[in-house]
C-alpha cells in the first residue's frame, strides 16, 4: 500500500492555477486523549480540505491505524498541491478506530485542528505543533510538518538482516522491525517507514522493500537517515534495541563492508563502559530505478483511445417524461449529457484527431428492432466513431429517437469490445479507457466480473458513473481499491476499475465547479492505472518529443472488430 495520499487542490476557476510546488504533510500526534477503557487509544488522523469558494469540507485522505499508542508518528503522508496565491483551508481530525468500519460515526472523535497551508509552510522548518480542540480539555496535541518535495522519481529496493540483537522479552526472543526517519530542514526526523515485525527472533532478516528517494531523503543524497530497531511489543510500548545513522550515498554502495552497522542504545552506552553494541544490521539489498511519470509516456508519443457507452435500459424511464433520466430537457442537460460533458471536455485534450467510439447497450435497435449490448451511437454498424465530444451528444441524443429503451443492463459485452482492441496493442503504445454511464445494477455480474479480469491484464482502465437514486452498493465490488476483484479464484493484476455516483456532484450550487469536481473524480485513478500496467511490462517510455503527438485512430482496427449483434 502506497504511503502516500495525493491532494490536488480543486478550485473554483475552470482555469486552474499552476500549483508552485508539491509539499509533503508528515502527521503526529502527543499525549492524545485515551478513550478505551482496558487499553490506549488506536488512533488514526483524517486530512479534509475546503474548495475554493465552498464552505464545506471534503475528506481527501486517511492515515494508518496506529494500535495502543497516544503519542503516534503516521508513516502515510499527504501529498497537497500548494498554490502561493490561494488560502487553502486544511482539516485534520484525529479518531480511536473501534472497528473496520469506514464510517467516521463509528469511532471515537479525539479532536481536531484547522489551519491554512499558509500557516504550516510559514512557520520556521515548516511545523505546526497545535492543541487538538475536541469535547472535552486536553485532547492531546497535533504536529503537522510540511516539506516541499523534490521533482526527483527514483525508486529504491532495499533489503536488510540482523544478527545478535539483544533479548528485551523476559520469556523469549525478541520481536524486532525497523523504522527508517528521514531528516528534516530543522534537524529534526520524520519517520518514512517501517518494516514488518518478525517475531520471536535476534537474527532477523526483513522482506524487501522499496522507497522513493524523495521520502528517504527528499533526493538529497547526502541527508542523513536514521535507523531504529524495535522489539515489538502488544500494547504498543515497543522497546529500543538500538540505533544507527547514514546517509543515501553510503547505502547507494549496496552490500559490503561499508553498510554493515552497530545498532547502538544511548543508555545502555552512557551506562555501561564496555558496552560494544545491541546488534548488528547488514544491507543485503540495494537498487534503484527510475520511475517515470504518466506525462513521460504522453509525451513520448503514447496514444489514449476513449470509449464511451451509454446505458438504454427502460429502468431509465420514458425519454419523453421529465421523470426520465433520458429527459432531454431545454433548460438543463440531463445526467447522461453533464457525465459525457465533464468527462470528455478533459479526455478529448489528449486525442488530437477528437474522434471517439460511441456505444450503446440495453436497447431495441433499428431496422429489425433486437435487442442489442453492444451498438454504434451514430447508427453505423461499421463505424462507432463521432467527432469531438459535441458529436457523442449528438448520437446520443440522435439514439434515443431511434431506439427502444429495453434490457436487461450488461456491461460485459462493451468491456469485451473495448478489451479486444486493447489486447492487440499490449506494447505501450496505446492505452485505452472505457466510460459507462449507467442507472441501475448490473444483471451479468458474473460475466462483468470475468471481462474486468481478464481486461486488467491489457492496457486498458474503465471508469463507471452511475446516474440516478438506485442504490449502487453492488458496485462497489467492482472498485478494487479495498478488496481485489476476483472470478473463480483469479484475482484481478490490476485495479482497473473506478466507480463514481454522479448525486455526489449534481447537487454543488455551481456547475461549473461541479462538472469540473465529477471529471477530476472520475478521471483520478488514470495516471496510477495507466502507469501500473507499464511498470508490470517493463515498458520505458520513448524519448519526449517536442509535443503531444496526435492520436492515430482506431479506424485500422475496426475491420478486425467483433461483429455485433
Amino acid at each position: 500500500m502506497s504511503n502516500e495520499v495525493t491532494l490536488d487542490m480543486v478550485l473554483s476557476d475552470p482555469e486552474q492555477a499552476i500549483p508552485a510546488t508539491k509539499v509533503e504533510l508528515s502527521i503526529s500526534c502527543r499525549k492524545l486523549r485515551d478513550t478505551d477503557v482496558f487499553s490506549k487509544s488506536d488512533p488514526m488522523c483524517v486530512m479534509f480540505v475546503k474548495a475554493l469558494g465552498s464552505d464545506q469540507y471534503r475528506e481527501i485522505g486517511r492515515t494508518e491505524v496506529i494500535m495502543d499508542n497516544l503519542d503516534p508518528k503516521f508513516v502515510r503522508k499527504f501529498l497537497v498541491d500548494y498554490f502561493f496565491e490561494e488560502v487553502q483551508h486544511l482539516k485534520f481530525e484525529v479518531y480511536d478506530v473501534d472497528s473496520k468500519s469506514t464510517d467516521l460515526k463509528k469511532h471515537d472523535f479525539i479532536g481536531k485542528y484547522e489551519c491554512t497551508m499558509g500557516e504550516i509552510m510559514a512557520t520556521g522548518g515548516g511545523v505546526i505543533k497545535k492543541p487538538l480542540v475536541g469535547n472535552v480539555k486536553n485532547c492531546g496535541t497535533l504536529i503537522v510538518r510540511g516539506e516541499e518535495l523534490s521533482s526527483c522519481r527514483d525508486l529504491i529496493t532495499f533489503r536488510f538482516r540482523g544478527e545478535h540483537l539483544d533479548k528485551k522479552d523476559m520469556f523469549g526472543k525478541s520481536d524486532p522491525f525497523l523504522a527508517i526517519y528521514r531528516q528534516n530542514l530543522d534537524e529534526g526526523f520524520t519517520i518514512s517507514h517501517k518494516t514488518e515485525v518478525i517475531k520471536k527472533t535476534l537474527n532477523p532478516s526483513w522482506q524487501r522493500f522499496q522507497m522513493f528517494s524523495r521520502a528517504l531523503c527528499n533526493g538529497d543524497y547526502d541527508r542523513k537517515i536514521k535507523f531504529e530497531c524495535w522489539d515489538w511489543d502488544r500494547d504498543g510500548g515497543h522497546d529500543l534495541i538500538g540505533v544507527f545513522e547514514t546517509t543515501a550515498r553510503e547505502l547507494s554502495r549496496g552490500p559490503g563492508t561499508e553498510n554493515v552497522y552497530e545498532l547502538i542504545h544511548p543508555k545502555k552506552k552512557a551506562k555501561k563502559s564496555k558496552y560494544k553494541n545491541s546488534g548488528l544490521i547488514f544491507l543485503e539489498e540495494y537498487r534503484m530505478e527510475k520511475v517515470y511519470s504518466f506525462l513521460d509516456y504522453i509525451l513520448g508519443g503514447t496514444q489514449m483511445n476513449f470509449t464511451c457507452a451509454v446505458d438504454f435500459t427502460a429502468s431509465n424511464g420514458d425519454p419523453r417524461q421529465p421523470t426520465s433520466l433520458h429527459y432531454m430537457n431545454p433548460y438543463q442537460p440531463n445526467h447522461y449529457l453533464r457525465a459525457l460533458r465533464s468527462v470528455g471536455d478533459v479526455v478529448q485534450d489528449y486525442d488530437t484527431d477528437k474522434m471517439f467510439p460511441a456505444l450503446g447497450f440495453g436497447a431495441k435497435v433499428p431496422p429489425r428492432m433486437t435487442i442489442s449490448h453492444e451498438f454504434f451511437l451514430n447508427g453505423r454498424p461499421d463505424h462507432p466513431f463521432c467527432e469531438g465530444v459535441n458529436g457523442v451528444i449528438e448520437a446520443y441524443q440522435r439514439s434515443l429517437a431511434s431506439v427502444q429503451l429495453y434490457g436487461p443492463t450488461n456491461f460485459a459485452p462493451v468491456i469485451n469490445h473495448v478489451a479486444n482492441f486493447a489486447a492487440a496493442k499490449t506494447d505501450g503504445s496505446q492505452y485505452f479507457v472505457l466510460l459507462i454511464i449507467t442507472d441501475g445494477i448490473i444483471s451479468d455480474m458474473h460475466h462483468t466480473k470475468q471481462a474486468i479480469v481478464r481486461a486488467a491484464k491489457l492496457p486498458m482502465s474503465i471508469i463507471i458513473v452511475g446516474v440516478g437514486a438506485t442504490d449502487f452498493t453492488a458496485m462497489e465490488e467492482l472498485d478494487g481499491d479495498d478488496v481485489r476483484l476476483s472470478f473463480q479464484g483469479e484475482a484481478a493484476v490490476r485495479d482497473i476499475v473506478q466507480f463514481v455516483p454522479f448525486r455526489d456532484f449534481e447537487n454543488a450550487a455551481n456547475a461549473v465547479i461541479s462538472q469540473a469536481q465529477l471529471a477530476k473524480e472520475v478521471l483520478a485513478e488514470i495516471p496510477d492505472q495507466f502507469l501500473s500496467y507499464m511498470r508490470a511490462h517493463g515498458v520505458k517510455p520513448k524519448p519526449r518529443r517536442g509535443s503531444i503527438t496526435s492520436m492515430a485512430s482506431q479506424s485500422s482496427a475496426i475491420a478486425s472488430a467483433p461483429q455485433l449483434r
